[in-house]
């Protein structure tokens, strides 16, 4: 038996909207990995057992895709397979052509060129041909309903832009200004810093040069530098980094002449699913969407990773390679169960009504665990600060007796890593492992329970687990 802990859930009392910030976007690498099988059955998954939207990736106007000449073929086989999915891009507009092209500072596996311009008439020129393409094959109805979002972490000198900010203030207004040009509806925003950094001089720049601003976005990781995001270093444990950041941006932005703009949180991650909840539920009240980095790992940015599994940090990717289920893809499948409604609660849990009498409800273990930024896999071990805990969960106002299904999401449960450990950790599984590996790491059936003498319901949790209740 672990520590005790309490979640009440009022079943009569509904506080509005439920708006699923989580699945309104994932993020997923660059545009040309999007092309392939392997990552296409990935976001099948994620649209039809996660209810994603939205995908964003870098790199739509990369050289290996063709476009410095206004060849758009290859960006027309990216999107038509978003939209034959049922999912709409959300348009990162990076990296820089090289006929474009400042300077030969490139990023990552896929050498995208970094840099500004030489001529910001000539990128404006490329960005007016691209918007008006897309115009012309998709239908300015559809278009209108895309994000465009200039370039991605300006902020990181030498990693991922060569210029200043002033430089980037002008080349977002000069962007936008072109899109604006062409449709007016089409939505722009920015400046897609990383740690939130930025907001307060992106939005003064475009407040005083007549910028168009119609969304925010920036990005937060739980290991990010707290010194420079919060002033102070080690101010928060890792997890509160995420919705401590989220509500400082949304203040940021409330204190200009854009309060109340959208703001997408683009970028995050965690492979906790406990994390994962509970930074989601702490940012409802400041963000339009939260968006996990990344859905799939057939991802290369840095590199092509050497493993499928192993031991310690996994990588960002919420699929393995062979589209299979690890913890944090399984924990985003209990979320999309959630129903449209909220419902008053208390204690580690996020409730809603489901249709028109069914509740279901998502409760968690929160634990410390150190989620590494950086080099995807860097850390051979999981750093873990938490003890299991006997949840007791109320319910006001079923019946007693009325059942109820219980569905687990931790470690082992959901969970690919005992399976992969029971065949030997193998580094490459066979196609035999890994399916013996893909089918045990799928959820698992629920436990069908009943509510208690009253009202009450017991869980047994470990650290950073999480259980999904459902009226049955």
């Amino acid at each position: 038996m672990g520590q005790p802990d309490r979640v009440d859930i009022d079943l009569n009392r509904e506080l509005g909207a439920l708006e699923h910030i989580w699945s309104r976007a994932m993020g997923s690498d660059r545009a040309a990995i999007t092309l392939r099988e392997a990552w296409r059955k990935d976001l099948d998954r994620w649209v039809n057992e996660a209810g994603l939207e939205r995908v964003r990736f870098h790199g739509i106007l990369n050289d290996e895709l063709g476009v410095s000449l206004g060849n758009f073929q290859n960006v027309d086989a990216v999107y038509d397979g978003l939209l034959a999915r049922g999912v709409q891009p959300f348009v990162e507009l990076s990296f820089m052509p090289r006929t474009l092209a400042s300077g030969t500072k490139e990023f990552g596996f896929y050498k995208a060129n970094i840099t500004p311009p030489t001529s910001v008439g000539d990128w404006t020129k490329l960005i007016d041909k691209f918007i008006r393409h897309l115009i012309g094959r998709y239908g300015v109805s559809e278009v209108r309903q895309w994000y465009f979002e200039v370039w991605n972490e300006p902020n990181l000198k030498q990693v991922f832009w060569t210029g200043t900010q002033e430089e980037y203030f002008a080349f977002y207004a000069a962007t936008v200004k072109a899109i604006k040009a062409i449709d007016p509806a089409i939505r722009t925003g920015g400046p897609a810093t990383s740690a939130v950094q930025w907001l307060p001089q992106f939005l003064d720049y475009c407040a005083r040069n007549a910028a168009p601003v119609d969304f925010v976005s920036t990005h937060i990781y739980p290991g990010d530098d707290q010194a420079m995001v919060f002033g102070q270093a080690n101010k928060f444990r890792q997890y509160d980094v995420v919705p401590n950041a989220v509500a400082l941006a949304r203040s940021q932005i409330d204190a200009t002449r854009f309060k109340g703009t959208e703001l997408w949180v683009n970028e995050w991650s965690s492979d906790s699913p406990a994390m994962i909840a509970y930074a989601i539920t702490n940012s409802l009240p400041h963000c339009h969407a939260m968006c996990q980095w990344q859905i799939s790992s057939e991802y290369e940015e840095v590199m092509v990773a050497n493993w499928i599994f192993k031991e310690g940090q996994n990588g960002w990717g919420m699929l393995a390679r062979g589209s299979v289920a690890k913890p944090e893809f399984n924990t985003y499948k209990l979320l999309n169960r959630l129903g449209s409604k909220r419902l008053a609660a208390s204690g580690p849990v996020l409730a809603s009504r489901k249709g028109k009498n069914g509740v279901a409800a998502l409760v968690w273990n929160l634990a410390d665990v150190q989620q590494p930024p950086g080099l995807p896999g860097a850390s051979s071990t999981r750093k873990i600060e938490g003890q299991s805990k006997r949840v007791t969960v109320r319910l006001s106002g079923p019946r007693r007796g009325q059942p109820i299904l219980v569905t687990y999401v931790d470690q082992s449960r959901g969970s690919p890593y005992p399976a992969w450990r029971a065949l030997g950790s193998p580094q490459f599984p066979t196609r035999e492992e890994m399916n013996i590996i893909r089918k045990a790491a799928e959820l698992p059936a629920p436990e069908r329970r009943a509510v208690g003498v009253s009202g009450e319901l017991e869980l047994d949790l470990p650290p950073e687990g999480v259980a999904l209740i459902e009226t049955a």
